[in-house]
């Protein structure tokens, strides 16, 4: 098993505190989302999602949300692994409220992103996806194929993830559930 970071330690040790002393429960977390809609988000991808990368983060910013662009930066070939790994990094660490990751299938990279602690990661690719992943499950980094959906789609999807809220209430034990079970191997089952 590898190591986890310090900083990814205090992030957890932070959540735990917070739990324990009844502040937030797991499927709540502090992020840097703004009440007014504004947030900031971490966005990555390979060589494959480059181009699709930097339209959606034209589009962040044209909507009035940060970005941390968390590369590649050109269409040289390089690992989704990553990139997707520094966008989770940036969620789990409270850097950024969301993440987004593109490659080909989005597939790897949802495997990725959902290794890292405090992260669930959903693999969308409609309205309805984008809808559930953020209602039901809270998810907070969205992972996209380049090579599965157009651009237009890709747009659709986004907006619609960034806009939707968790509906919390019955949801809400069943995403502690999913945190549970990250817990439990985190402490070495």
């Amino acid at each position: 098993m590898s190591q986890i970071s310090e900083s990814e330690l205090q992030a957890i040790v932070k959540q735990v505190v917070s739990r324990t002393m009844g502040e937030i429960t797991a499927a709540e977390t502090s992020s840097p989302c703004d009440s007014s809609g504004r947030k900031v988000v971490a966005i990555g991808s390979d060589h494959g999602g480059f181009d699709l990368k930097e339209i959606l983060k034209k589009d962040l910013t044209e909507a009035g949300h940060e970005v941390i662009d968390c590369g590649t930066y050109n269409k040289e070939a390089c690992d989704y692994p990553d990139f997707a790994h520094e966008v989770a990094r940036q969620v789990s660490e409270g850097k950024a409220c969301r993440g987004v990751v593109i490659d080909g299938a989005g597939i790897g990279s949802c495997m990725v992103a959902n290794k890292v602690p405090g992260v669930r990661a959903a693999l969308c690719y409609d309205y309805a996806t984008a809808v559930n992943s953020r209602e039901h499950n809270n998810a907070n980094v969205l992972t996209l194929g380049s090579g599965l959906i157009g651009v237009n789609l890709a747009k659709q999807i986004l907006k619609t993830w960034l806009d939707t809220d968790f509906g919390g209430g019955r949801h809400a034990k069943r995403v502690d559930k999913i945190m549970a079970v990250e817990t439990r191997y985190l402490k070495g089952k």
